[in-house]
């Protein structure tokens, strides 16, 4: 058999059953050999089955995991010799997924051969660990950096016991640690760091783009005890894991080693953060002495999932939103010289340019353009804060699913009048292959200002109502949210198959929603990811004889009065969205229309289920697909 359905050609037979005692802080030659022995295995492991994440195209982080392979497995040997730890990997880098997948199969609750659906849809191997969806894992990573508070509950109720956590540079720069660090030191908590210090992340390297930062100085300052080794040694590890488990409170070992060291194509790059392409897999296991077709057999044949479904009222080509803003910027930017641009924007980053779209301004206008690191509090309150003059405007960008996590400092914001874009990608659950941790589906929490200010929402259906949005907002004072979504979008067409945003008689009006089509039976209304699936469903509808129409909303939150008592005069209402079920825009609108006494049959649709992995296969498995729309619909419409 080939592809996913191979046998797991890797012999985890050989891997040597080990026990480590850490009162010996020196190892013995056979201890040596087997770690090695074991080390490169389980590193080969990871190799093989996250690359399968390459050949499906849904990603796959092979660095990290391969990287702190030699600190689990030092782990799993302290476990096996003693019950006196907590015996659960605890990481705050949720994309090291692959590491508790791997203990999940040595432990015996997975197959070997299952490893090779990595985050395939409905695989249960999403891109995060998830307590209670995957046999054998533990624990739920959650975001970036979440971890270390968690583990100091952990280690509070198990006060006999030693508690372990992985951690990274990366998501040690959260200010999550910093407060957890303080915890830890002060009620003498028995948690035990070990830090992988690469100088890799998303975007570029820490010693770079965030001078002055030193994990080792950091820890010490709050009063843990660090130890600094190099990760590649064993006895280095070794020792400094006994020192820090020796000593009574919270202790850190930092390993230093380059990303992905031994691995041709992304050691020590940025590369290594996320998956390792096939080719540079193939090329790997020809450098360990693999036959050729092992790993070929494989990786050669699986192939990405194809979406063969034809959409009606939207083009066949695609953009990615999340990309277009940043063009939108520097179409905005380039109608002002550099010096005046440098004076009146700031556009900070928080490791994640490449991904929301910030790269093409940082290339473009360097001039605004200000690199930081996994801070999202920290930088957008620096956006807020150059915004709080009322002629400057600041520019902050990450993740939806970050929103969440700088509601606090929107309000502190709000409170001092500040000019802040924030541009939120990966909204919805739309190739969200790192799952319901990831899903952006909370962006309502963000509108939280009482009657006497405002908040503006917007969340663009293509990208050529992304350049219409950015062009009008830009310069507008106050608190201006802009939603993309991970997945790229097509183009709304006109009937006679122009782009609707790009007509020359379309104009953005902020508040304003858009009728795309006419209907006397009732509307669907919807925005964002879900206008071209809702068109579609519309379009399929009125084949059938039902006169729906189609509005767009745009501004999310904000009522246009003509827009809402046109809809709510005519027989049913149905939003469909990909936020929330519970928060989004449907929760909120049924409300709206009773307040004006209109009284249509109603229903609204989003997320509403944990999430099943894969890309595409996020929107069907929330019911949010076309045939889904079409359903509700014809239920409304009897």
């Amino acid at each position: 058999m080939a592809g996913a359905d191979a046998k797991f050609p890797i012999d985890m037979s050989k891997l040597q059953k080990l026990e480590l005692d850490p009162s010996k802080p020196q190892l013995t030659t056979e201890q040596r050999a087997t770690l090695k022995n074991n080390v490169q295995i389980l590193r080969d492991a990871i190799v093989l089955f996250t690359a399968t994440g390459a050949a499906r195209g849904v990603s796959g982080h092979t660095g990290g995991a391969y990287d702190t392979i030699p600190e689990v497995t030092m782990l799993l040997s302290l476990f096996n010799h003693s019950d006196t730890y907590v015996p659960i990997l605890f990481d705050e880098a949720g994309h090291r997924v692959a590491t508790q997948y791997l203990v999940s199969a040595l432990e015996g609750h997975l197959p070997w051969e299952h490893l090779f659906q990595y985050r395939a849809a409905n695989s249960k191997l999403p891109g995060h660990p998830e307590l209670g969806l995957t046999p054998g894992v533990k624990f739920s990573s959650g975001r970036l950096g979440h971890v270390w508070p968690f583990v100091n509950g952990v280690a509070l109720a198990n006060k006999d016991k030693t508690v372990f956590m992985l951690g990274s540079d990366g998501s040690q720069q959260e200010g999550n640690d910093a407060e957890a660090a303080r915890l830890a030191v002060a009620q003498g908590l028995n948690v035990k760091l070990i830090i992988d210090d690469n100088d890799v992340t998303i975007a570029g390297h820490p010693s770079e783009y965030l001078k002055g930062y030193d994990i080792s100085k950091t820890l010490a300052g709050h009063g843990l005890k660090v130890v600094t080794v190099n990760g590649e040694s064993f006895d280095e590890l070794w020792s400094g894991l006994c020192e820090i488990i020796s000593h009574k409170g919270p202790a850190a070992v930092i390993c230093k080693r380059k990303m992905a060291p031994g691995v041709p194509d992304i050691e020590g790059s940025t590369h290594g953060h996320d998956v390792i392409p096939v080719k540079g897999a193939l090329k790997y296991f020809q450098s360990r002495g693999y036959p050729d077709e092992m790993a070929a057999n494989i990786l050669n044949n699986i192939k990405p999932n194809s979406v063969s479904y034809t959409y009606m009222g939207s083009s066949k080509e695609v953009g990615a939103n999340r990309v277009v803003f940043g063009e939108a910027v520097n179409v905005v930017l380039d109608t002002i010289s550099k010096e005046e641009a440098a004076k009146k924007v700031m556009v900070i980053d928080s490791d994640l340019e490449g991904s929301t779209g910030l790269k093409v301004i940082h290339q473009k206008h360097p001039e605004v353009f200000v690199p930081s690191g996994i801070m999202e509090r920290g930088n957008f309150s620096a956006a807020a804060g150059f915004g709080f003059d009322k002629d400057k405007f600041g520019v902050f960008s990450t993740f939806s699913a970050f929103l969440e996590m700088v509601i606090s400092e929107i309000t502190m914001a709000r409170l001092n009048s500040c000019n802040v874009l924030c541009h939120f990608s990966h909204s919805g659950v739309d190739e969200m292959a790192d799952n319901t941790c990831h899903f952006g589906i909370n962006s309502f929490f963000a509108d939280n200002g009482l009657a006497d200010t405002q908040t503006w929402m917007y969340f663009p259906a293509d990208p050529a109502q992304m350049v219409a949005i950015i062009k009008s907002v830009f310069f507008e004072k106050g608190m201006r949210f802009v939603f993309s979504t991970r997945s790229k979008v097509p183009w709304i067409l006109n009937t006679d198959g122009s782009r609707y945003f790009e007509h020359e008689s379309y104009k953005f009006v902020p508040g304003k929603d858009e009728v795309i089509v006419e209907g006397s039976a009732g509307y669907v209304v919807s925005y964002g990811d879900m206008l071209y699936r809702s068109y579609d469903a519309v379009l399929r509808c009125r084949e059938k004889g039902i006169d729906v129409g189609l509005v767009n909303k745009p501004t999310l939150n904000i009522i246009d009065e003509d827009a809402i008592r046109k809809v709510g005069a005519s027989k049913f209402v149905l939003v469909a969205e990909s936020l929330n079920q519970n928060t989004g825009l449907g929760s909120k609108f049924g409300t709206w229309l009773l307040k004006r006494g209109l009284i249509p049959r109603y229903d609204h649709i989003g997320t509403h289920k944990e999430g099943c992995g894969g890309l595409s296969e996020q929107i069907p498995h929330q019911g949010l697909d076309p045939e889904s729309i079409m359903k509700k619909i014809i239920e409304l419409a009897q």
